[in-house]
C-alpha cells in the first residue's frame, strides 16, 4: 500500500512539474516594442484586487519600458502555494508573487525564493524604513527575501454601554489581568448553563496564544540558539490562566455559546452578546457596515502588571521566486510596491495598514480615534517566530490551548510536548 501511495505521489509531482513547465501564465519576454514583460501572481480580489490594479497602472506609467502581466491565482497564501511551488520546481515561475510573510522562512530555507539582500543594499533599502517586525519577518538567517507591503495589529474591543450598565468606567478599560477578570465577571449574565451575555472569552476571534504569551512576558523562539521556547515559564503562566478561565465559566457552556454565534452582521460583538473580544482593525469596517451606532472602544491586551503592552502583527510581502527570468525588472516592481508611492496607492484603496509609519499617518489612520490605537502600537509589535516550521508551531500551540481549556493535560506538560514536536520537525 505504501508503494502505491509513493507511486501516486511521484506521478502527481511529475504532473505538476510538467504543468508548470507548460504554463504560459508565468512566461516573461520582450515585446515587439522593446518592453520587458514581468508576470505577477497574486490572490487579491474585490477591493484589494482593485488596489493591486492601481499599483500596476501607476508603476507602468512611471516605468514605461516594463509591462506587468498581472495574474490572479486562487488560494495563494498560508499553506496553499502548490501552484507557485510547482512552477519554481519546473523552472518557469512568475517574476513576482504576492506572498504571506509568515511563509518566507520555510520557502527561503528550501531555496525557493531569491535572496534580495544585495539588491536592497545597493539601493539603500534598510530596516529603518519599515516597522521592525515586518522587516524581520521578511528575512531569514540575516538575508532579505521579500519586501513587506501590509500589516495589522490586535487589540481588545469593548462595548461602552455594557460597561456603563455593569458599573464600570467606559473611559477606563482594564489594564491588568486582574482588572480584566473583574470586568468580565461583572459583564457576564448567565441563566443556568446559558449565557445571554458573556464578558470575555480569551481565545475567541484573534485571541491566539501568541498574543497571550507575549502579554504575560513570555517568548516563543530564540533566534540565536534556534531553540523553541513554548514552555517558557511566562507562557506556562498564560496557558494556566486561560485554562482556569475556561474552568471558571465551564468550557462546555462557553462552547455552546460560541457555536451558536455567526460572522459578519451576526458577530457576537456586533449583536452585543459579548462585551469584549480581541480582534484586528478590520473589525472597524464590519462595525461601520453592520452596526454603525455601536458605542465601543479599544484597549491593549492587558498584562499582569498593567504596563509593557504588546501585540502581534502579520501581513503580506512581494517576493521574487527562485529562477525568475526578469529579476532586474521584478526588483523595480518590488521597490515600487513596497515604497512610499506604491504604499499610498495600495493602502489608500484596500484600507490595509502600510508597513511604513509615514504612509499610515498621511492616509489619516492616525486621525481616526480607533484606528490610531492600532497604528500607535505597531512600532513595538511582535511577529510570529521566523522559522521553517512556523505553520506546525501555530497548529500545535492552538492544540495546546484546546487541550488546556478542556482539562486534557497540565499547561506545562502540554507546552513541553509542543517544544518536543516542533524541535523534532526542525531537526
Amino acid at each position: 500500500m505504501k508503494c502505491v501511495k509513493s507511486l501516486l505521489t511521484a506521478v502527481m509531482i511529475c504532473f505538476l512539474l510538467v504543468a508548470a513547465g507548460c504554463s504560459s501564465e508565468s512566461s516573461s519576454s520582450k515585446s515587439e516594442d522593446g518592453k520587458t514583460t514581468i508576470t505577477f501572481w497574486h490572490p487579491m480580489t474585490d477591493i484589494t484586487g482593485d488596489a493591486v490594479n492601481e499599483v500596476v497602472k501607476a508603476f507602468e506609467k512611471k516605468y514605461p519600458d516594463i509591462k506587468i502581466k498581472s495574474v490572479y491565482i486562487a488560494n495563494q497564501g498560508e499553506g496553499s502555494n502548490e501552484k507557485l511551488l510547482s512552477s519554481i520546481a519546473g523552472g518557469n515561475p512568475p517574476d513576482v508573487a504576492y506572498f504571506d510573510r509568515f511563509e518566507i522562512a520555510s520557502w527561503a530555507a528550501q531555496g525557493s525564493l531569491e535572496d534580495l539582500s544585495d539588491l536592497a543594499e545597493k539601493d539603500k533599502i534598510t530596516k529603518d524604513q519599515f516597522y521592525p517586525f515586518a522587516w524581520e519577518e521578511a528575512s531569514y538567517e540575516n538575508k532579505l527575501y521579500g519586501l513587506p507591503t501590509t500589516t495589522d495589529s490586535r487589540l481588545v474591543y469593548y462595548n461602552k454601554k455594557h460597561f456603563e450598565k455593569a458599573g464600570l468606567d467606559p473611559e477606563n478599560p482594564p489594564k491588568t489581568i486582574a482588572e480584566l477578570e473583574d470586568a468580565a465577571e461583572k459583564l457576564t449574565i448567565k441563566d443556568g448553563k446559558r449565557f445571554s451575555q458573556i464578558g470575555f472569552i480569551p481565545w475567541l476571534d484573534q485571541g491566539w496564544f501568541y498574543g497571550w504569551g507575549w502579554a504575560f512576558g513570555g517568548d516563543f523562539y530564540d533566534p540565536e540558539t534556534k531553540e523553541v521556547t513554548a514552555d517558557n515559564p511566562k507562557n506556562v503562566e498564560a496557558l494556566k490562566w486561560i485554562a482556569d478561565y475556561a474552568k471558571k465559566y465551564n468550557i462546555e457552556d462557553i462552547t455552546a455559546f460560541t457555536n451558536s454565534q455567526g460572522t459578519g452582521a451576526m458577530d457576537p460583538f456586533l449583536t452585543e452578546q459579548i462585551s469584549m473580544k480581541i480582534s484586528g482593525p478590520w473589525t472597524v469596517s464590519a462595525i461601520n457596515k453592520f452596526k454603525p451606532d455601536l458605542e465601543y472602544g479599544v484597549f491593549p491586551i492587558p498584562t499582569p502588571t498593567g504596563d509593557n503592552f504588546s501585540t502581534w502583527s502579520g501581513g503580506w510581502s512581494v517576493v521574487i521566486p527562485k529562477g525568475a527570468k526578469e529579476k532586474e525588472a521584478a526588483w523595480e516592481f518590488l521597490k515600487f510596491f513596497s515604497g512610499e508611492e506604491g504604499q499610498k496607492i495600495f493602502s489608500g484603496i484596500a484600507k490595509d495598514f502600510s508597513i511604513k509609519d509615514s504612509v499610515n499617518e498621511e492616509l489619516g489612520y492616525k486621525d481616526d480615534p480607533i484606528l490610531n490605537e492600532f497604528v500607535e502600537i505597531l512600532p513595538s509589535s511582535n511577529h510570529r517566530p521566523v522559522m521553517t516550521q512556523g505553520t506546525l508551531y501555530w497548529n500545535e500551540l492552538a492544540s495546546a490551548v484546546e487541550n488546556a481549556t478542556r482539562g486534557n493535560g497540565e499547561p506545562d506538560e502540554l507546552l513541553e510536548k509542543v517544544n518536543e514536536k516542533v524541535e523534532k520537525a526542525l531537526k
